[in-house]
């Protein structure tokens, strides 16, 4: 075998790794050849070169030196006609002589011999090999005339007082001048504007032209009228402002054609300059200039980075910005690379945004543009995502290059950025608040089904308001519910509040409640000194700190309250009725609601005489005692305190033991193993314990595993929760996290059916197969068949997203066009389903569930507009859908990123309240609803000390549902059959209309009878003419239009049954007449602590985390909450 080392040849010593680091001694015996660059530079031309023309400092000098030059040539001038004698004699022998003193001379003499020298060495080092180029040039020749004669008289004394026409160096200094600014912006890397340069050069050229002209005149009229240079200077402004009083003229041919040729001259010069200045000053007024860096310095501003910039996107950026009263002072800088669209430039030629808002046209990947922006100085840079575009991949691609451009730009701006789909949002991690639009749309649609109306809840919270809408209306539900949405969120540091101070060393919701009971504040979460994490409702079992960080709902933050004390509260409120106007609610409480008076509510005062637990009173002692309330430790007793178990589902113990074993066989609780995008929030949810196979999905197929092909086929014990989008994308997947996690009950979980317009892809499908209960079917919202057969006939909720095809038109509020018609054909196919939209444009709200005759509708419709004209940021609050929570619109969010610059931690509350974040011993918002069995508590003060001592939940607002009372209402009509066929007898006439008015529409569809008497009775008035022709005409017009609307509802009906027969599937359990017309809801947040509870209310609650501590004994939670401490025994204390 060969060696193959004894092959290889040693490296030669200069390619050793020694010899590279060490260096090699023994090149000089090597065949290398040594290579000395730029040796050409060394010659004594290329130095001077280099000295003169190529450095730029060099040559800024140079430039600057020569500009002096010239500048003081012309200033020697001056002083030589300012001391020249009056000229006597032959007037021309003064034009061509002058007396020129010898000082005078010699330093014009030296001035001229070094710009002559000067000139001669530039153009030696500038000389590319055709000499008359350098000759020939204006430049040349004017430095020649104005030099060469002073060298000549140094040699020929008879010429020293020759008259040399040195005025004329002012156009040499002009373009010294060009030429040095050049110079100056090469020497300091930046680029001035056009704009700026152009006037600079407009302005040199009026001021050569004119001082020319005047020393031409008074020279030339040395021979006539001898003029002074002031006189000349007169005769110039006058004429050269085409004034020409007259009064002082030129005399001699010379200074007549000198005039002549400056006029023209100055009418050919002076337009082309004005052109270009107008042509840059346009352009300028497109792209907005530059912010000047002085006021950079000395004001304060932030920057805002959009695609294209639309009125209602800067409307409510402006509103929400300037909402604060500490950012009044700061400027807005946007920087767009679109033109300035007209809307945006009338607004902001208003004097409230003209002298706060500038416009930039530009892009935030260039240099040059962020530092016309002035980024490096900027407070913030909010970098917003266009979601109007078709393809939301693309730009979200565009928003991840802008922040990574600002990033790399001005590494110290603190950057606002919003993107559209979660996957994309792992790249801008680096940012400092991020907001994913898709992560927060679905996850509050998803809420939305389980605590009803959490979107309004949320938008209201994050839109600042100081809760004067709706003050004015006759409407009582309206004052309060714009009353109670100014609430929004605050913090203080413990030790420096005066709601909170007194309550160091106690419990969370020890101070929750009390600080609620004194002030009306809501406490709702805590952030510990050395913890950057924030805790909602730590329980009961946390402790407070003084250097605790405190988060609370109240009308205003606390440094802008007054305290008054309770001797003089009573003093005031002695000469008053105790029930305050319309509200009849306790004058005290409705001082306390707003936050602002430190009282005792006397409703909430706990007082025991036996002891804090007492049995319940005797059957006929009912009347005298009042079920009580224990009071709120100060200190948590664990004893006392029900939770809920993680490893034991609440409704468990409510189950047969066979259906809890096949319960706990079937779902587990963990983490989802398979998240479909980077940067998810693990979450703790109820699991399978083997995923289901991908086949299994499909609702409407059937495959080896099961059979089922519909919804109603699977047999689902609780209501549905469908959705309808285009695609699965990845934010879908947070709709299905937030109903599967591990706190909602096993019993009470709804089935989730994906009604899906494309396929979804499989790693999507492998995402979803973990969770129990959840489904996808091909098909669309505009299809009945497809809607039959996913099961909308008995489902709980309906959730119609808005498509992202049909997001972007040539209209931009024609956007949601189609999917307000689909909602609207589902509200009248199934008027009993509860429907959830999103739309793009807030301002379409208006048309859901659209009633062209509802007087109502049409009174808030102008309502909406009284409070806009009021200068109100929620104007739309009042449309039913939204105060019911049945719409929502994805950019009223984008406050939530605007509030985030003076509340940092705005983003992670509303993550938590909406479950995309799980912090260990933090709380999540769930609801109850009240029921008969817990009217003895009353009050929602009360129900906050029951919610505080007994299960450790805050409540924070409540949603009521009330019934609208309305007479001029479409949906106030009803049929009387009998009532028309005994129109004499007017008692009985009343008694029928009272009785039909308070039945609904849907008790008389379920008589045939009454159904063919009403169309009997409908021809046989056809026929007959009413004996009473006023308001006997006018009820027979409205009986006849209600009974064509019911006989339209009938049509309805009877379609959706042949469908769902012609597809096999039952008819039983579809109510077509049900519907909501007859009902309002609305949301309460943080109301007074004296509001009456009422049946059906729900009350948001944010429940404490249950991993936070384990229980002693976990009893079960009944509907209702007057039985948690037990069948026979209640808490009571005396009220």
């Amino acid at each position: 075998m060969v060696d193959l080392e004894s092959e290889v040849p040693p490296l030669p010593p200069r390619y050793r790794f020694r010899d590279l680091l060490l260096g090699d001694q023994g090149w000089q015996n090597d065949d290398r050849v040594q290579v000395e660059f730029y040796m050409n530079e060394n010659t004594f031309k290329e130095r001077l070169k280099l000295f003169f023309i190529k450095n730029q400092r060099s040559s800024l000098r140079i430039r600057l030196f020569n500009f002096s030059l010239k500048v003081l040539s012309c200033l020697l001038y001056i002083i030589r006609v300012l001391l020249d004698p009056p000229p006597q004699g032959n007037k021309w022998y003064h034009i061509f002589w002058v007396t020129r003193c010898l000082p005078l001379w010699g330093l014009q003499v030296s001035v001229a011999l070094i710009s002559l020298f000067e000139t001669v060495l530039l153009g030696y080092l500038s000389y590319k090999g055709n000499i008359w180029e350098q000759i020939l040039r204006i430049p040349f020749i004017l430095e020649i005339i104005n030099a060469v004669p002073f060298i000549i008289s140094i040699f020929w004394p008879s010429l020293r007082n020759l008259f040399i026409p040195v005025f004329l160096n002012c156009w040499l200094a002009k373009h010294a001048l060009e030429n040095m600014i050049n110079d100056l912006h090469r020497a300091i890397q930046r680029t001035q504007s056009a704009m700026f340069n152009q006037v600079l050069i407009l302005i040199s050229t009026l001021l050569c032209l004119i001082f020319t002209c005047i020393c031409g005149i008074q020279h030339l009229e040395r021979a006539g009228k001898k003029l002074t240079l002031f006189d000349s200077l007169y005769f110039c402004i006058v004429t050269f402002s085409t004034v020409g009083f007259g009064d002082v003229t030129p005399e001699t041919a010379l200074s007549k054609l000198f005039v002549v040729i400056m006029i023209c001259v100055a009418l050919v010069v002076l337009p082309i300059q004005f052109e270009q200045l107008a042509f840059l000053w346009m352009e300028r007024q497109k792209s907005g200039g530059n912010y000047s860096r002085h006021r950079a310095q000395t004001e304060k501003h932030v920057v805002l980075c959009v695609s294209s910039l639309k009125i209602d996107l800067l409307m409510d950026f402006l509103n929400e910005f300037y909402a604060h009263p500490r950012l009044q002072d700061y400027y807005v800088v946007i920087l767009c690379p679109t033109e300035i669209d007209a809307q945006v430039r009338r607004v902001l030629q208003i004097p409230m945004w003209s002298q706060r808002v500038i416009y930039l046209q530009g892009s935030a990947l260039k240099d040059q543009d962020l530092l016309r922006a002035k980024m490096d100085d900027a407070e913030a840079c909010f970098i917003l995502s266009s979601r109007c575009e078709v393809d939301r991949t693309s730009s979200d691609h565009q928003t991840i290059l802008r922040a990574w451009a600002v990033k790399d730009f001005a590494p110290n701006c603190p950057l606002y950025v919003q993107i559209l789909k979660p996957e994309n949002k792992f790249h801008i991690k680096f940012a400092d608040h991020v907001v994913c639009e898709e992560e927060f749309k679905y996850a509050m649609l998803a809420l939305n089904c389980i605590c009803p109306a959490t979107s309004t809840l949320i938008t209201l919270l994050v839109h600042t308001s100081r809760g004067q809408e709706g003050q004015q209306s006759p409407e009582q539900w309206q004052k309060m519910y714009g009353r109670c949405s100014g609430n929004e969120v605050y913090h203080i540091i413990m030790e420096e509040s005066t709601f909170f101070a007194e309550y160091e060393g106690k419990s969370f919701t020890y101070a929750s409640f009390h600080a609620h009971k004194k002030f009306g504040v809501c406490l709702i979460g805590v952030r510990r000194e050395d913890n950057k994490n924030i805790l909602l409702n730590p329980g009961p079992r946390y402790i407070m700190n003084a250097t605790d960080t405190c988060f609370y709902i109240n009308i205003t933050k606390e440094e802008n309250s007054a305290f008054k004390n309770q001797d003089q509260l009573r003093r005031n409120n002695a000469s008053r009725s105790f029930y305050h106007g319309p509200s009849r609610l306790p004058v005290h409480s409705i001082i306390a609601s707003m936050g602002t008076v430190a009282i005792d509510l006397q409703d909430t005062s706990c007082r025991s005489a036996s002891g804090p637990n007492l049995a319940l009173p005797p059957e006929g002692s009912k009347e005298t005692r009042r079920p009580s309330i224990a009071p709120v430790l100060e200190v948590a007793d664990t004893s006392s305190i029900q939770t809920c178990d993680l490893l034991s589902d609440q409704s468990e113990d409510e189950t047969t033991p066979d259906e809890d074993i096949s319960t706990n066989l079937e779902y587990a609780k963990g983490y989802p193993p398979y998240s479909p995008y980077i940067g998810s929030s693990p979450t703790f949810c109820h699991l399978l314990h083997e995923k289901i196979p991908v086949c299994c999905l499909r609702l409407d197929k059937s495959c080896q595993h099961n059979y089922y092909e519909d919804a109603k086929a699977y047999g689902f014990k609780n209501k549905l929760i469908i959705v309808a989008a285009e695609t699965a994308g990845n934010g879908l997947y947070n709709f299905i996290v937030p109903l599967r996690a591990y706190y909602r009950p096993k019993k009470e979980l709804n089935p989730i059916v994906l009604l899906l317009d494309n396929p979804p892809d499989m790693h999507f499908l492998d995402a979803i197969c973990w969770f129990p209960m959840v489904y996808y079917m091909v098909g669309s919202i505009d299809n009945l068949d497809d809607l039959l057969r996913c099961g909308v006939t008995f489902a709980a909720n309906m959730v119609v997203v808005d498509k992202e095809s049909t997001m972007s038109a040539e209209e931009d509020y024609m956007a949601d066009a189609k999917t307000i018609v689909n909602v609207q054909t589902l509200f009248r196919l199934f008027s009993s389903l509860s429907i959830i939209t999103e739309l793009t444009h807030p301002a379409n709200m208006r048309f859901m569930q659209f009633r062209a005759k509802d007087c109502y509708s049409l009174a808030l419709s102008k309502l909406e507009k009284k409070e806009r004209e009021r200068g109100s940021n929620l104007a739309f609050m009042f449309r039913l859908p939204f105060a019911a929570g049945r719409v929502f619109s994805i950019s009223m969010l984008d406050t939530l990123l605007y509030q985030s610059f003076v509340k940092d931690y705005m983003i992670s509350i509303t993550r938590l309240l909406l479950g995309l974040d799980t912090t260990p011993g933090s709380g999540f918002l769930c609801s109850m609803k009240i029921t008969e069995d817990d009217l003895w508590i009353r009050t929602y003060a009360r129900l906050y000390q029951k919610l505080c001592s007994s299960t450790g939940d805050i409540p924070i607002g409540i949603y009521r549902t009330e019934s609208q009372k309305l007479r001029t209402s479409e949906s106030q009509i009803s049929i009387s059959v009998e009532d028309w066929e005994d129109t004499k007898d007017t008692k009985e006439q009343s008694h029928h209309r009272n009785n039909h008015r308070n039945s609904t529409s849907s008790d008389q569809s379920d008589h045939p009878l009454l159904r063919r008497k009403s169309m009997q009775w409908a021809r046989r008035l056809s026929r007959k003419v009413p004996k009473h022709s006023g308001k006997t005409a006018e009820k027979i017009s409205q009986q006849r239009l209600n009974l064509y609307r019911r006989s339209e509802r009938q049509e309805l009906a009877e379609l959706v049954k042949n469908r769902m027969k012609h597809l096999g599937l039952t008819t039983v359990g579809y109510d077509e007449m049900n519907d909501r017309q007859g009902t309002l809801s609305y949301i309460l947040i943080n109301p007074s602590p004296d509001t009456r509870l009422e049946v059906n209310d729900v009350v948001y609650l944010i429940r404490p985390d249950p991993l936070a501590y384990l229980p002693n004994s976990a009893p079960s939670r009944k509907s209702s909450i007057c039985n948690t401490t037990g069948p026979d025994t209640r808490e009571e204390t005396q009220l």
